[in-house]
């Protein structure tokens, strides 16, 4: 039998879909909030600097006493996930907020004393309720996103940030082909066994509608409109311990620039990073008006 596993795989095209980005969204931070880094400094990846992706999360889980998958802050109560991540007896009770290194208290850039850069503690924050998709299947990951409220407000700081989604009509009719995208998290790496210390980052190529469909069709795997497809290049992937995690675009505009999450890491095959083997996302456009409606103040 194929064996998948939960992580990743691209697969962008030009949408049809209609979203009214006034519905809700006053819940939604703006641009002046919103995928912004204080610092420009996975599998073939690299360690992202401190502060750097501030709204990466890591969900805890009570199960396995430990953290499982990632997702991304979207406002100051919500994290954006996938559905896998919290289903089939995932039992989330917390997430980990401005996190760099699970293995230390105190993180920094540098090693000069009295001149390195250095975070705040990370926090954790309990979760109130989580809402999957109603189409979400297990057997297939269709339906792959959910959303975690948190039981209280999060104060941002440069460590602690939401990332923008994708509601410009602009980004939502974009065709990504080609173009460079990121992942970053803590999934193991070529060198481990287990979700990863430090956080990692890496790029990835889009890869086209036609080739991620045609790829998982010959492997008995059905991809839609309402995925996403990156990666295929041999050592650069995302892996186990990345699932939720956010698929990044650096969205440029005049002198601004803010990242903006377009996927969710979904699934993959079992063996992480292998040549021409792009990996699986959720597309958030396709969910949006999913996402604005499911979101309470």
């Amino acid at each position: 039998m194929l064996r998948i596993t939960s992580f990743l795989c691209i697969l962008l095209y030009t949408s049809s879909v209609t979203f009214s980005t006034k519905i809700n969204s006053d819940l939604l931070p703006g641009r002046d909030v919103c995928g912004i880094q204080e610092v420009e400094r996975i599998y073939g990846g690299q360690e992202a600097g401190i502060g750097e992706f501030p709204w990466l999360v890591l969900l805890k889980s009570g199960r396995i006493n430990g953290f499982n998958c990632g997702g991304a802050l979207i406002n100051s109560r919500y994290v954006l996930t996938a559905a896998h991540c919290v289903t089939d007896g995932a039992n989330i009770v917390s997430v980990r907020l401005g996190e760099h290194n699970t293995k230390t208290e105190k993180d920094c850039d540098g090693d000069t004393p009295g001149l390195e850069y250095c975070s705040d503690p990370p926090i954790d924050v309990e979760v109130e309720e989580i809402t999957f998709h109603e189409d979400f299947n297990m057997d297939n990951l269709f339906g792959d996103i959910a959303l975690i409220r948190l039981n209280t407000v999060v104060n941002y700081t440069d460590f602690i940030k939401p990332v923008c989604l994708p509601i410009s009509s602009e980004l939502q009719n974009k065709v990504f082909s080609e173009e460079t995208v990121t992942v970053a998290g803590w999934g193991k790496t070529q060198t481990t066994t287990r979700i990863n210390e430090k956080k990692l980052k890496v790029e990835l190529p889009v890869k086209s509608n036609d080739y991620c469909v045609t790829f998982y069709r010959q492997l008995g795997i059905q991809v839609t409109g309402s995925q996403i497809c990156a990666g295929g290049e041999r050592g650069k992937s995302s892996c186990n311990g990345d699932s939720g995690g956010p698929l990044m675009y650096r969205d440029r505009k005049e002198e601004e620039e803010n990242w903006v999450t377009v996927g969710i890491v979904s699934f993959g095959l079992k063996k992480c990073a292998d040549k021409n083997v792009p990996v699986v996302f959720t597309r958030v456009t396709e969910y949006l008006e999913w996402i604005v409606d499911n979101m309470k103040p």
